[in-house]
């Protein structure tokens, strides 16, 4: 399985426009060879880096019971699935915005064999939780943003 973007490269800079004090969207997102014994997809878009300012992994984007078959994410996306509540305390994506160096977010994609059980507002916790045992194959896409 693989998770790409048209917007930046793995590793390279996401655009402004998707930082949080900017339009706060989400880019967009290409999902190649999903596994067929996937039923759904969870995303988790998190940033570790934040660990020294914010005393944590900061949480930006958590969906699940996203369809396998989706092929791929458009920008400000409409979500068809579930999301959960960011570090931001909001549902749904919520951008870059470190407060004081580069910073590098990580895409992470799981194929599931199962649909999960989690309301919408659930933690990337609970999410991580109702996945266990679900999984079937991981993708991992990086990129950096700047103050």
């Amino acid at each position: 399985m693989e998770l790409t973007s048209p917007a930046f490269d793995d590793g390279g800079p996401i655009p402004r426009k998707h930082g949080y004090a900017e339009e706060n969207v989400n880019p967009p997102l290409e999902i190649t060879d999903v596994p067929d014994s996937a039923e759904t997809l969870l995303l988790i878009v998190d940033d570790p880096d934040a660990r020294d300012p914010a005393g944590k992994i900061w949480d930006h984007w958590i969906v699940w019971n996203v369809d396998a078959d989706v092929g791929e994410i458009p920008e400000d996306w409409d979500v068809d699935g579930v999301e959960g509540r960011t570090d931001y305390g909001e549902n749904g994506w919520g951008g870059p915005n470190p407060s004081d160096q580069e910073h590098t977010y990580r895409f992470i994609l799981y194929a599931l064999d199962t649909t999960l059980d989690a309301p919408a507002g659930a933690s990337k916790d609970a999410a991580y939780d109702a996945a266990e045992g679900h999984v079937v194959e991981k993708a991992q896409l990086e990129g950096t943003y700047e103050p």
